[in-house]
């Protein structure tokens, strides 16, 4: 990543993990410990995971995989964080807090400190005849504030998958100072090729910064299938 038109950001490099997440949460913990290494040892200084990378992706996981924050998966993003001394932007799992879940995602420091805790604020319900139908808002809870993260090299803002396609998310961001926006996401394979490059061209383009999605892999064994495609678009 080079600098921006405004000169704000300094050059380092951005790795997005695209995960192939398995039922089994150890497992999947164990990848991500892995990855993250050999990012790093390429050079990365912020490492992204995507949307759902401790859990499959669906209503029906969301409760039954659902933990507290801080709990075991983000003490494994702490660890990794601190190991490495990178920042971790942790995709999203399924967080329980007070008999609600969220879909939520947490950020850590190349000390291991938690630096923030976002939670999806637009939940993802759709209904295409004949391609898909969805409904997070069975499941889930909206998140109700933004979140943003200082580094060395440049102000990052969080927003999670079907927050993507709302423009005033990312205005709000660029006005607050970002320069990166990071998406973990999980668009499918009817969403995925309509929109997941082309909203992340947008969202870049109108606002002058750099956008990122980062995306399971594609796994056709899983009841939803991601789109994969894990982009990084400049200004």
């Amino acid at each position: 990543m080079a600098d921006n038109m405004s000169g704000a950001i300094t050059k380092f490099r951005l790795a997005l993990i695209q995960l192939k997440v398995s039922p089994l949460k150890a497992s999947n913990h164990s990848k991500v410990r892995t990855l993250v290494k050999e990012a790093t040892v390429k050079g990365a200084k912020i490492v992204a995971l995507p949307e759902c990378f401790n859990s499959p992706y669906g209503t029906n996981y969301f409760p039954e995989y659902a933990e507290k924050i801080p709990g075991e998966s983000t003490q494994v993003l702490s660890e990794i964080a601190k190991e490495n001394r990178i920042y971790l932007i942790g995709g999203s799992i399924p967080e329980e807090d007070g008999g609600k879940f969220y879909n939520a995602c947490t950020v850590f420091a190349p000390d291991g400190s938690m630096l923030l805790k976002y939670r999806k604020i637009h939940l993802f319900d759709i209904d295409v005849p004949g391609k898909i139908h969805f409904q997070e808002s069975e499941t889930l809870s909206p998140g109700n504030s933004l979140c943003t993260f200082d580094t060395p090299y440049c102000k990052t803002g969080i927003g999670i998958c079907y927050d993507l396609r709302f423009p005033e998310l990312a205005q709000i961001y660029t006005q607050q100072g970002c320069q990166l926006l990071v998406y973990p996401g999980a668009f499918n394979m009817t969403t995925g090729p309509a929109h997941w490059e082309l909203l992340q061209r947008a969202r870049a383009v109108d606002n002058q910064i750099y956008v990122a999605g980062v995306s399971p892999a594609q796994n056709e064994k899983n009841s939803y299938v991601a789109w994969g495609h894990s982009t990084i678009v400049n200004p």
